[in-house]
């Protein structure tokens, strides 16, 4: 199974004692995504909403920390992921659905990742 959360961030760079020029740049961050059940699966559930980072905020700062830059924007693309783990991801999901105060497996995938799951390999 393979799974990642995938982001444009924008972070700038004001080394000491050096200029750069440009300041800002724009690239792609992706985090893995846990195994559905596994400690940290719910990333989605804490950190999305439709689509969107629910406190970009916070977000920007654990972005900081990983990329060890000072990240100014960030913006949540897709979960990228392959069939096997879309699939472990629904059954999930479907175990506890009161978790995510829904009637369904589609209606819990709409409200935190909107239309951005993109399944490799089909």
């Amino acid at each position: 199974m393979d799974a990642a959360y995938v982001f444009a961030v924008a972070f700038r760079l004001d080394p000491d004692g050096a200029a750069v020029d440009p300041d800002r740049f724009e690239a792609t961050m992706e985090i893995p995504a846990s195994e559905p059940g596994a400690d940290g699966w719910l990333f989605f559930r804490d950190r999305l909403w439709r689509g969107e980072i629910g406190d970009e905020p916070t977000f920007r700062t654990l972005a900081s920390d990983r990329l060890d830059v000072d990240v100014v924007a960030v913006e949540f693309r897709e979960l990228r992921t392959d069939r096997e783990q879309l699939d472990a991801l629904r059954r999930e999901i479907a175990d506890d659905l009161a978790r995510f105060n829904a009637d369904s497996v589609d209606e819990v995938l709409r409200k935190y990742l909107g239309s951005s799951i993109h399944v490799r390999g089909e």
